[in-house]
């Protein structure tokens, strides 16, 4: 049985949604940020980060290879596309979202989290936030006429609902993105979402 190691409000969400999703046998381990970084914790991922799939005696860690990874043990479920031009679509979305979004992010709460003692922050979030929202109406641009983010169910649609619960989160403006505000009501009223949610968060199913 596969497990997944997961912090609440992470991206580890994005994982345990595709387990949900392939309905897999799995365990989840809720992880705090000191058992992260615990000895015995580090033995097994040394970047005391998340997610960390454990199968068997493999181990792996980063979000976009847990993803795929999940999508190519339960290929039946379809969630990497049927032909190459459709994985790549869903390879392209997971990509800009990994190294542009996700590290937009990383920065604005970083510098939220020194907003108390630093009184320069709030200036120097201001950039990365604009930056953000112009990713997320690359975004919801792409969602025009879509249910999901490539056009049909995808790993990458995990992914962009983390992305868009740290928009909240964050306080990026979300006015005039309806195509991605209601992705994100769909994504709410899904099942294995809101088993996962339940999972991490307790919130009701």
């Amino acid at each position: 049985m596969m497990q997944l190691y997961y912090l609440p409000g992470a991206c580890s969400l994005a994982a345990h949604i595709a387990l949900e999703w392939a309905a897999a046998p799995y365990e989840a381990l809720g992880m705090t940020h000191n058992a992260l970084r615990s000895p015995e914790h580090l033995a097994l991922n040394p970047g005391a980060t998340v997610p960390l799939l454990r199968d068997g005696g493999f181990l792996l860690t980063e979000s976009v290879a847990v993803l795929f990874y999940l999508a190519e043990c339960f290929p039946e479920v379809g969630l990497m596309g049927e032909i190459p031009r459709d994985r790549a679509e869903t390879l392209r979305w997971l990509a800009f979202m990994n190294s542009d979004l996700h590290a937009a992010f990383k920065s604005i709460f970083a510098l939220k989290r020194l907003e108390d003692d630093d009184p320069h922050a709030a200036q120097r979030i201001s950039p990365t936030t604009r930056r953000v929202r112009g990713y997320l109406e690359r975004l919801d641009r792409q969602l025009a006429g879509r249910d999901w983010l490539t056009g049909v169910r995808s790993i990458a649609d995990p992914y962009l609902f983390v992305m868009f619960r740290w928009a909240v989160s964050a306080d990026i403006a979300l006015d005039g993105l309806r195509h991605l505000t209601a992705f994100a009501r769909r994504m709410y009223l899904d099942p294995g979402v809101r088993a996962a949610l339940f999972a991490e968060e307790g919130l009701s199913l």
